[in-house]
């Protein structure tokens, strides 16, 4: 197991650098420049210039490329233009306000999407199995930045039941968390009905039912637990899409996460930040990924045996 967490820890260097290459170019192709943020059109060229070679702006692609991995290598993130403060340090802020976003939506998805999932497959062409069904096409289909505006006109606006912005309650996650969550929860109980559906037919669920278990025991003990293996690796890629998806969330509610932060940056092309915050998501999707597959160790001997 230890070989195989140390391989997949490698295997994360060329996808980072692809991330840091992939950022790093699309920035600097990008039309404009910082400089005209930050001094205004009526900047002297002496001023100009001064500021363009303070931040390191003044080098060619692969110049300035290659001091950018360096600074990498060091733990240098870069500096913020707008407020000097190091990169990291922001992200430090507001990287767990995002991490608590995507897990409320995560448990929230994980939840009802496991619930509606298993009542639709043991219930499989009733009512509430076409209900479910039409509901997750729904969720699947509905983008989260037009859920959360119906969420926030109805719940905010209209009912004024819970806030339309900030972080500092518990209220003002529920909103946000549902709306990012909604297209999560439908795909992980599409994967739970299909799953339940292939297991629930197998042999042995029929000898455990024939052996007088309740049906309690046998859908969540014998029947779950076998059909949790690809409910586990969706679970595992939401979350990851999650982290980065909460851009447009953390936007109309407001949130000081890393989304929203990056949202700022790009409009400001504060290019260290952007790279900074997209470097941040890049490796927890992929350390969630890892972890998903170790996951997959320890519910099913099988795929334990195959890491040895």
């Amino acid at each position: 197991m230890l070989k195989y967490i140390a391989r997949r820890l490698l295997m994360l260097i060329p996808v980072l650098l692809g991330v840091i290459l992939l950022v790093f170019s699309l920035m600097y192709i990008t039309p404009g420049d910082p400089v005209d943020s930050l001094l205004g059109d009526n900047a002297t060229p002496e001023a100009r210039e001064a500021l363009r070679e303070e931040l390191g702006l003044n080098g060619g692609y692969f110049e300035r490329f290659f001091n950018y991995v360096v600074r990498l290598l060091r733990g240098d993130m870069g500096i913020c233009y707008s407020t000097r403060q190091n990169v990291a340090t922001r992200i430090a802020q507001t990287f767990p306000n995002t991490v608590k976003l995507a897990s409320f939506a995560v448990a929230f998805a994980v939840v009802f999407g496991l619930t509606f999932g298993i009542v639709s497959a043991i219930r499989q062409y009733s009512i509430i199995d076409n209900i479910v069904m039409s509901i997750s096409m729904i969720g699947i289909s509905m983008p989260s930045f037009w859920c959360g505006l119906l969420l926030m006109l109805l719940f905010c606006v209209k009912l004024k039941w819970l806030p339309a912005s900030g972080f500092d309650s518990f209220s003002c996650v529920i909103l946000p968390g549902i709306a990012l969550g909604v297209n999560s929860a439908a795909s992980i109980a599409r994967m739970t009905r299909s799953g339940m559906l292939e297991v629930i037919r197998q042999d042995y669920i029929s000898t455990a039912r024939a052996k007088g278990l309740s049906e309690f025991k046998v859908v969540t003990v014998h029947a779950l637990k076998n059909a949790l293996i690809p409910v586990i690796t969706t679970i595992g890629m939401q979350f990851g899409l999650l982290l980065g998806g909460a851009v447009l969330i953390e936007s109309i509610f407001a949130i000081p996460g890393v989304g929203k932060m990056m949202v700022d940056a790009i409009k400001s092309r504060n290019y260290p930040v952007v790279q900074g915050g997209v470097l941040v998501i890049a490796l927890s999707f992929c350390l969630v990924n890892l972890v998903v597959d170790i996951l997959y160790a320890y519910v099913d001997p099988r795929v334990r045996s195959q890491y040895k």
